[in-house]
């Protein structure tokens, strides 16, 4: 039976604070970076969730099916092999993007799948009796869901889209894959030129941490403010 002996670990060899101090402001310079491909990948999914979510419950077959179709393909398969086909396979017929392009659209076209699920179930949620009451009041189809709608089903929203952006966040990682500069690729570099990769993959850990927890405050912030749709 494999042992391991706990007094022969040194701590140094794990945790490096002197190089993960010194390799810090490089592997920061990806913040940026992680934080567009997320922002833009979520306002993506955001915009696309919606119209899908729509169209998911439509009564016409030839708009709901596609929706479907398209939502079942993106909750079935992994984004990185979606990743690698927008950035090594689209360029076998001629269509070519950056690499932090094709992160922004591979991660806001797959996020909009399971946003526009997390819509169609708020919107659900919202009584009948709110739309019967807006088309009493005369407003149209649209003017229903921007002014009765939305702003109720927005608060049952909130909890799970805070989650899919954090996740959404977190798998930015995967973005190094295509070369895109973001923390763990910064991190990888900088493990390959110190030979310490234990200490830049803690030291990327701790940066996407605190990222996260800021998101996890506005999001809370947020339930909040429309809470007084309750």
């Amino acid at each position: 039976m494999l042992g391991i002996e706990i007094d022969n670990i040194q701590i140094e060899k794990l945790f490096s604070f002197e190089r993960a101090w010194a390799n810090l402001p490089f592997i920061l310079e990806g913040v940026p970076l992680t934080l567009l491909v997320a922002v833009i990948g979520m306002a993506i999914g955001l915009v696309l969730g919606f119209f899908l979510a729509l169209a998911r419950g439509s009564d016409q077959k030839w708009i709901r099916w596609p929706a479907r179709l398209y939502i079942s393909f993106m909750r079935g398969t992994p984004i990185l092999v979606y990743l690698f086909v927008l950035y090594f396979g689209l360029p076998v017929v001629g269509i070519e993007f950056p690499a932090t392009v094709a992160a922004i659209i591979g991660f806001g076209t797959n996020s909009a799948a399971y946003i526009a699920e997390i819509n169609r179930a708020s919107l659900n949620s919202v009584s009948y009796g709110q739309w019967e009451s807006a088309r009493a009041l005369g407003f149209t189809y649209w003017q229903s869901i921007r002014r009765i709608i939305m702003p109720q089903a927005t608060r049952i929203a909130i909890p799970p889209l805070g989650n899919v952006f954090l996740d959404l966040l977190k798998a930015t990682s995967l973005a190094a894959m295509i070369s895109v500069p973001e923390i763990l690729n910064q991190a990888q570099i900088a493990a390959g030129r110190t030979v310490d990769s234990m200490t830049m993959y803690i030291t990327a850990a701790l940066i996407y941490w605190p990222l996260t927890m800021i998101f996890s405050f506005l999001q809370d912030y947020l339930e909040k403010r429309y809470n007084k749709y309750l």
